[in-house]
């Protein structure tokens, strides 16, 4: 990789040839075509569509693709820019892309540079870090996607970021991107909870398959990522095929002393062209009515099993405890915000996919909790997702993407 340009007054090679880079950038953005390419050009992937999420701190740059490809970074100072490196793309985007940025990319442009050989600069409006950069396969009606997420950094640490090459194969796993790693006696635990099991069946799927079945093997995927992060301590409240009544899933969790509860389902709805995932917290209230109704399904589980419910206080008097459930319910929604971002460039959600209803598997009042639907075992198209080994690790990889975002600043400080 290329050595980062400084900003000094005497132009060195390196600024010339980067003027000159910049300049045939800007010409190939304003129009000019691919003709000198020896590229066969059903073999060229198409790039059809790009956008920019997020603020000044936190920065998402994505782009749509025909297929998956290897890519590379580097970067430029004075002005800063990174740089994305790949095979021929023929780039197929609206005339305006480019123009206007958001958050800490100010704008970019693209085009090819050598015969074979496409490039898109991204103009930062201020020093970031490359926080993680990974291309997600085409699966379902989603095309595959670049996508790089920068982080705000200072000007020194964004020259020595980019000292080194920073590169991924084509679908690279999640897994693979740079560790948080604590040591074990600091480890975040997490407590994953498949629904229903045993007697309580849940959703039955179009074809026939059960919900405690489906979720039961996304778990299973699940813990073995996250714990082959080494960060984390990873449980499960169950690991088989039992019942296990709401309030003992709650009681686990709170026994473990865990710092986040995913509750993982598979809904499904009278509607069978509703589909995609939704992502709820606590609310007395409920969001919408297929929240309230949801949560009235779920909550009669142990009814539907025949489980003893045993009495349990509507409102806790005590004001310490009142503090800490809402402290946890602001932890609740920003780890749900989180895997929302996730899931984004990952799976296909349900319009307004974070939503909230009184689950009473969410109710720790001192453990960050969320209930993760993966999708909906009513609709056809849903069903053969969530039983598809690719769905499954795309799925999964977002839900430990969202973990250690979560976590991060905690570990930063060394929690």
């Amino acid at each position: 990789m290329k050595a980062v340009a400084t900003g000094d007054d005497g132009a060195t090679g390196d600024q010339t040839a980067t003027a000159v880079v910049d300049a045939v950038m800007d010409e190939l953005r304003t129009g000019s075509d691919a003709s000198d390419s020896t590229e066969p050009r059903d073999s060229v992937v198409t790039a059809s569509g790009a956008r920019v999420a997020g603020d000044a701190e936190r920065t998402r740059f994505i782009i749509d693709l025909s297929r998956s490809l290897s890519f590379s970074t580097s970067a430029l100072a004075s002005p800063d820019r990174v740089i994305i490196d790949m095979p021929e793309v023929s780039f197929e985007l609206p005339p305006e892309a480019g123009r206007h940025g958001r958050g800490l990319v100010k704008a970019w442009r693209y085009g090819l540079i050598a015969p074979g050989k496409s490039r898109i600069v991204l103009d930062l409006s201020a020093p970031a870090r490359l926080d993680k950069s990974f291309v997600l396969p085409a699966i379902d009606e989603q095309p595959a996607r670049l996508v790089l997420d920068f982080v705000k950094t200072t000007q020194e640490a964004f020259l020595s970021e980019y000292e080194r090459p920073q590169s991924l194969e084509a679908a690279a796993p999640k897994g693979d991107r740079k560790g948080i790693g604590p040591d074990s006696r600091s480890r975040p635990i997490i407590v994953l909870d498949p629904g229903h099991g045993g007697i309580d069946t849940g959703a039955t799927g179009v074809d026939g398959i059960h919900e405690k079945v489906v979720v039961l093997e996304f778990a299973k995927l699940l813990k073995k990522k996250l714990e082959e992060k080494g960060a984390y301590e990873v449980l499960m409240t169950r690991d088989d095929d039992r019942f296990i009544a709401l309030g003992k899933r709650v009681e686990f969790a709170r026994h473990a002393a865990a710092n986040l509860f995913i509750s993982i389902h598979a809904d499904s709805a009278p509607q069978h062209h509703v589909r995609g995932a939704t992502v709820y917290t606590l609310s007395e209230r409920a969001s919408d009515v297929i929240a309230a109704a949801l949560a009235k399904r779920e909550n009669s589980s142990d009814i539907l099993a025949g489980a003893d419910l045993e009495d349990e206080p509507d409102e806790v008097a005590d004001i310490l405890i009142d503090l800490a459930r809402r402290e946890t319910k602001s932890f609740s929604i920003l780890f749900a915000k989180t895997l929302v971002s996730e899931f984004e460039s990952a799976v296909k959600l349900i319009k307004n996919p974070w939503r909230s209803a009184g689950f009473r598997v969410l109710k720790a009042y001192d453990v960050p909790s969320v209930l993760v639907e993966l999708g909906y075992l009513s609709n056809k198209h849903d069903e053969s997702l969530l039983i598809s080994g690719e769905w499954r690790e795309r799925a999964a990889d977002a839900l430990v993407a969202s973990v250690d975002r979560f976590f991060q600043p905690r570990m930063a400080r060394g929690q």
